[in-house]
């Protein structure tokens, strides 16, 4: 296994590629595991939407919660975590997840394999363009990774966990 130069992290450490309402900080990339997983630290304003109703073909993802409480919808199951608690989002299964309370939360997020974990630099310019997302660009993104993401259901979701805009 390829290392990072560094055998210690700090909290400021790690390239960002921070959306709109979805902080991403890589703690671990792809490249620093031969592949196998990344890491990635996200940060969640209060009552937000992290990613709307997706699917990953290639990848399974697992948040464990550092601060604040996060939920998810998994299929049918809606579940909230907070401190020292793991969610499991596998592949092929339909979910979504956001911040569920009134104060920023923290996750980690393991990607296994790791190579999705590059989607978040490529989304990050184009979701914060100034002159908003380019659809066309945010499709042929998630067209090469494998990722099927369902925009009718951001409304409902957001109305039924009481999500802001």
């Amino acid at each position: 296994m390829q290392t990072t130069t560094k055998h210690k992290l700090g909290t400021d450490d790690g390239a960002r590629a921070d959306f709109p309402r979805l902080g991403n900080r890589y703690v671990l990339r792809a490249e620093e595991t031969a592949g196998r997983f990344a890491l990635v630290e996200h940060t969640l304003p209060p009552r937000s939407l992290a990613a709307p109703i997706h699917v990953h073909e290639h990848e399974d993802e697992f948040s464990f919660v550092i601060a604040g409480r996060m939920g998810a919808q998994i299929g049918d199951e809606t579940v909230e975590a907070g401190p020292g608690e793991l969610v499991l989002k596998p592949r092929g299964i339909p979910h979504a997840f956001w911040n569920a309370g009134d104060e920023e939360a923290r996750v980690l997020e393991i990607i296994s394999p790791g190579g999705f974990a590059q989607y978040f630099a490529e989304m990050a310019p184009v979701l914060t363009a100034e002159d908003g997302p380019d659809l066309e660009a945010l499709g042929a993104i998630q067209a090469r990774y494998g990722l099927t993401m369902d925009r009718d259901r951001i409304g409902p979701l957001m109305e039924q966990h009481g999500l802001e805009p």
